[in-house]
Order: structure tokens, then C-alpha cells, then sequence
């Protein structure tokens, strides 16, 4: 995908990758038994490990990106011609089915002959999301989350060290095109909300100093990740460095301005202010980490959006801002697209404050998001919800109805209008 920006309903943010956890089989112990059969794991090298702790003899490359890409299906028939794109990089073999046939009896020898079902059009793995390490990592993370979110740092504690020690590596590190695969990128970027959350809960739980190593090494993957480097300044002061706290606000401020050309949000603006008035909030007064301090996505009349306030005059390209301004106002959604460092996303918020400035009352404001981080065209949706500040959850297995989070949130009850005009123009958007 070009490297580009987007305004109007919106202009989108990225993914991004986490640390490696440890463990093995049966990580994460007080998840319920599975169903008697093989337990599958794909949060790095497949495999699969049968109820008395073997491992089913899975060999070759070839064998493995099989199981990996009938594992991630949770459940669901793969078509044959995706499954085979998926098993063979470069060039296919002349008669894919049949040697797609030959694979699926080498697994069904090596798991067992039911293991592996024909479906009309394709192949399906006789399997139950739970018991699959993908699925259960989201759940025990989803459950973290929601403990660290009720105020109850050491149940979060808990479940996030068994969600992340089901990671042994990449996840689905056996499939040739793991770095496109949707799942992928979402599992990776759960994995760093997983982390992040699991630092936060230990700084609640007053260990703020064994919280700052950690936190060091996630903002520096994730730069400009405003919660996250508001986390890792209150760590900071509430382990007694208020220097440093103050230093690392400003190094998020010039990251933000040098990079996307606009001020910290409210939330870090407000925390800066704490800081250097000494006002420390008292237990329980900062967001828990994931939740978006500005509250969730909702319309505040032209005012709304998220537009942050401009550092430094912008000078010439007076003709494009003027064009791009109209456009905004006209339409749902504006691309930009253009080689990285000319000035995409500082035009994008000139353009969209413009607009703002010249009448443009649409009720649910003009947001930005940066779509330049995006690698694939599956990534697109969930950078528009970051953007938005909307935390999305992602669901595996054969009952999910969706994988797209834009298309299960068009109903006006579950998200205002940005996301639903975006929702309409983003596959085309994603594929300029």
C-alpha cells in the first residue's frame, strides 16, 4: 500500500509488535480443559501437542504452514486456493489441488485421520477455539484487561502473565506470509496492549520502579504511543524521578511534533501540568492503561475530532491546502498519498482545520489518521478505530461472524459517524 494520510471521517494510525513471551504446553494453567484432543499452538512455531504432553510428529515447512493456516481458521473450511497460496510461496505446483491432497494426508497421518475434514471447496481442522493458543491468549488477555479496567491490578496481573506466556515467538511463524496475514497483525498488536496493561497493573500495584525497564522498552517500539508514555511518566513520578518524568514528556512532545507536526493530547498536556505544579493524583485517579483518556468516541458538535494544535507556522502550498481544504468539506473521506517526509500529514491537519475554520459542521467533527505505518490492506480498519479511540477486540474462531472491526460496528449504536463513513470507502482507500 502507498505510504498516505487520510482526512475527512478520518486519517488512521498503526500496529505494532510486541516482545517474545516464554512458556510451552499447557502455559496459562487455570484455562478449562479442551476437548480431549490435540492442543494446537501457533503463537510461534506450530505445533501440536496431544492430551499426554507429545507432540504430533508435524514435519517439514511445507507440513507446518498446512497446520498453521488450518489452525488460525479456528474451525472454519479454508478454500482450497487460498490454502494453497497460503502453503506455497513463489511458484505453485502445476496441479495444486492434488498436492494440496498429498499435504492433508501427511497431517491426517500425523494427528489422526479425522483431524483434518474434506468441506465442499476446501479443508477445515476438526478443532475448538479453545484449544487453540491464539484464542485462549485473547480471552485471558480480554479478561486482564477488563480486571485491570474494575480496578483489580493483581487479578489482572494474574491472567496477563498466563496470556503472555502462551507466546514462544512470532505469531503464526510457520506461514510464509505471516507478515500480510490480518491475524497477524492483530495478534501482534494485542500482544503489545497485552504488555502495556500488564506494566500498568504493576505500577497500581505500587511497583512502579520494576514497572520502568519495561515500559522504557515498549515506548521506545511504540514512540508515539500517547497512553503508553503517559503510563511510563506516571511510573516515573510515582517512583520518585519526577526529572526524568518531566524529561520523557518531552521527549514524546518533540517526537509528536517533529513526526506528525502536532502537540501532546489533552490527557499528557494535563499530566505535564501535574507535574510541574507537584499535583500528584491520588490511587485510583489515572486511566487505566487502554482506555482512552479523552472517554469513548462520541460527537461534540463541530468542535470534535481529533486535531491537535499546530507548534509552528505553516508556510506556502497555498493552492493544495486550499483544494484539500475544499475537499474535506465536500466529501466523507480524503486520501493523500506520497513519499514519506514531504509533508503529508502536517497538509492533512492544515486542510482539515481549514475546513473547520470555513464552515465545515459536520456533527462528528474531522479526524485524522495515519495510514503511512500500515502494511496491508487488512490493518487499514483497525488503524481508523485507533484513531478514533475506539479499542477494538479481536475475535478467532468458527462463530466469529467478522474479521473486519469497521464492518461490526456500522450500527449507529455501536459507533458514531466517523467510523461508519469510513467503514464504506476504506477497502478502496486501503488499496490506493
Amino acid at each position: 500500500m502507498a505510504d498516505g494520510s487520510t482526512a475527512g471521517g478520518a486519517k488512521a494510525g498503526g500496529t505494532g509488535t510486541g516482545g517474545t513471551g516464554t512458556g510451552g504446553p499447557g502455559a496459562g494453567g487455570s484455562d478449562p480443559a479442551g476437548s480431549g484432543g490435540p492442543r494446537f499452538q501457533v503463537l510461534g512455531p506450530a505445533r501440536a501437542v496431544r492430551p499426554d504432553g507429545t507432540r504430533a510428529p508435524v514435519t517439514g515447512a511445507r507440513l507446518r504452514a498446512l497446520l498453521t493456516a488450518l489452525v488460525a481458521a479456528g474451525g472454519r473450511t479454508v478454500p482450497v486456493g487460498r490454502l494453497a497460496g497460503q502453503v506455497w510461496t513463489g511458484e505453485p505446483p502445476a496441479d495444486r489441488p492434488a498436492a494440496l491432497q498429498a499435504l492433508v494426508g501427511r497431517l491426517r497421518r500425523a494427528l489422526g485421520r479425522d483431524a483434518v475434514v474434506s468441506a465442499p471447496g476446501g479443508y477445515r481442522l476438526d478443532v475448538r477455539p479453545e484449544d487453540i493458543d491464539l484464542f485462549r491468549f485473547e480471552r485471558l488477555a480480554a479478561d486482564g484487561t477488563a480486571a485491570l479496567r474494575a480496578g483489580d491490578p493483581a487479578a489482572a496481573a494474574r491472567l496477563l502473565d498466563q496470556a503472555l506466556d502462551l507466546w514462544r515467538g512470532p505469531a503464526l511463524a510457520d506461514l510464509p506470509g505471516r507478515d500480510g496475514d490480518p491475524l497477524t497483525v492483530r495478534a501482534e498488536h494485542r500482544r503489545t496492549e497485552a504488555r502495556r496493561d500488564r506494566l500498568a497493573a504493576d505500577v497500581a500495584l505500587g511497583r512502579a520502579e520494576a514497572a520502568l525497564t519495561g515500559l522504557a522498552e515498549l515506548t521506545a517500539e511504540q514512540p508515539l504511543d500517547e497512553p503508553l508514555a503517559a503510563l511510563r511518566i506516571r511510573a516515573l513520578r510515582a517512583a520518585g524521578r519526577p526529572a526524568e518524568a518531566l524529561a520523557a514528556y518531552e521527549d514524546v512532545r518533540a517526537r509528536l511534533a517533529t513526526r506528525l507536526g502536532t502537540d501532546p493530547g489533552a490527557d499528557l498536556r494535563a499530566l505535564h501540568a501535574e507535574l510541574l505544579t507537584g499535583d500528584a493524583p491520588g490511587p485510583g485517579d489515572a486511566p487505566a492503561s487502554g482506555t482512552p483518556a479523552h472517554g469513548p468516541l462520541r460527537s461534540d458538535g463541530p468542535g470534535a475530532g481529533n486535531l491537535g494544535a499546530r507548534l509552528t507556522s505553516f508556510v506556502g502550498r497555498a493552492d493544495e491546502l486550499a483544494a484539500l481544504a475544499r475537499q474535506v468539506r465536500e466529501r466523507r473521506l480524503v486520501t493523500l498519498t506520497g513519499p514519506g517526509g514531504v509533508g503529508k500529514t502536517r497538509l492533512a491537519l492544515e486542510a482539515a482545520a481549514a475546513a473547520r475554520a470555513e464552515g465545515d459542521t459536520r456533527p462528528d467533527g474531522t479526524w485524522v489518521a495515519e495510514l503511512a505505518p500500515v502494511r496491508d490492506e487488512a490493518g487499514v480498519p483497525e488503524a481508523v478505530l485507533h484513531a478514533l479511540g475506539v479499542r477494538e477486540t479481536p475475535r478467532w474462531g468458527a462463530d466469529s461472524p467478522s474479521r473486519d472491526p469497521l464492518a461490526r460496528r456500522r450500527s449507529p449504536e455501536a459507533v458514531r459517524g466517523p467510523a461508519r463513513n469510513v467503514s464504506r470507502d476504506i477497502g478502496r482507500a486501503g488499496r490506493v
